[in-house]
């Protein structure tokens, strides 16, 4: 799956322990109702962001990922993350740039 749009948010790396690392930015589609969407970049393709800035159009290739969670009452919760793995894209008369991280 794709999204396309502007490139709003782009925030720091968050380590959240030793061993995973994320970081989050926020796209705003182009379309009719344009929608605001986050998506979380994770590990070794944290640093595939340092090339795009604030208001660059972007094309992020994502995964939508879900987990269940049951908390200490038994109560089931579902949660859901958008996550990329490439990312494209022009912007502030730039050439245009394509980063993708290989496994």
């Amino acid at each position: 799956m794709k999204v396309t749009g502007t490139l709003i948010e782009r925030f720091d790396t968050v380590e959240v322990s030793d061993s995973f690392k994320k970081r989050d930015i926020v796209v705003k589609t182009d379309d009719q109702y344009p929608q605001e969407i986050l998506i979380q970049f994770v590990q070794d393709k944290t640093t595939i962001l340092d090339n795009f800035e604030i208001g660059d159009t972007v094309e992020v290739s994502i995964n939508l990922r879900g987990r269940s969670w049951t908390s200490p009452q038994g109560e089931v919760k579902y949660f859901n993350t958008v996550e990329g793995w490439r990312i494209s894209g022009q912007g502030n008369g730039q050439q245009p740039q394509n980063e993708e991280v290989k496994f």
